[in-house]
């Protein structure tokens, strides 16, 4: 019974992690008023009909703090990368020149960065919820095991431990939004 426990604690642990890892890769997306080449992470461009990420089709730079360039590969895929970017919908308009296209980043208003500060925290919410309904799950498999046999007194622990977890991970997502709040409302 204990080689279930560890594997619902360890299965707990992780899931919670993937979820954090998640929300950072999330709040990476949400800009705060500088050049970060990630914001594109995950974008798609049409690349001979695969869909393909744009890093892997291109070269993307920061040129500064407020300006990215991406550099095809090939000429012909300058059009597509536009066409993905604005598609994005990621609040900036690229400008193509012909052998490179520059997003230039605007500054960030008072009202934009609430609206951003906003989203962060819809993302951290998103994450709270996942920890909760891991934790959940992982009690209800405790609890089978206990109807199975196992003692009160093992279940009560793993309960605590699983919970001790839970905290951590709640924690970890509430430093990442004290962390990016902070990065937005910076002027």
């Amino acid at each position: 019974m204990s080689e279930d426990l560890e594997f619902i604690v360890e299965e707990t642990n992780d899931s919670m992690k993937k979820a954090v890892s998640h929300l950072e890769s999330e709040l990476i997306k949400i800009r705060a008023g500088k050049a970060n080449p990630q914001m594109l992470e995950g974008l798609t461009v049409d690349y001979y009909g695969t869909p393909t990420v744009i890093s892997q089709v291109s070269n993307v730079t920061v040129a500064d703090a407020r300006t990215l360039t991406i550099q095809p590969w090939e000429k012909n895929m300058l059009q597509p990368i536009e066409r993905a970017i604005i598609a994005a919908n990621l609040g900036v308009t690229p400008q193509n020149d012909g052998a490179i296209i520059r997003l230039f980043m605007p500054p960030l208003t008072e009202e934009r960065r609430r609206e951003y500060v906003k989203r962060a925290h819809h993302e951290g919410e998103h994450s709270r919820v996942a920890i909760r309904n891991i934790r959940r799950d992982a009690i209800e498999h405790i609890k089978k095991l206990q109807k199975e046999g196992l003692s009160e007194d093992v279940t009560k622990d793993a309960e605590k431990n699983v919970q001790e977890i839970t905290d951590k991970y709640i924690t970890a997502v509430d430093k990442h939004l004290t962390v990016k709040e902070k990065e937005i409302m910076s002027v």
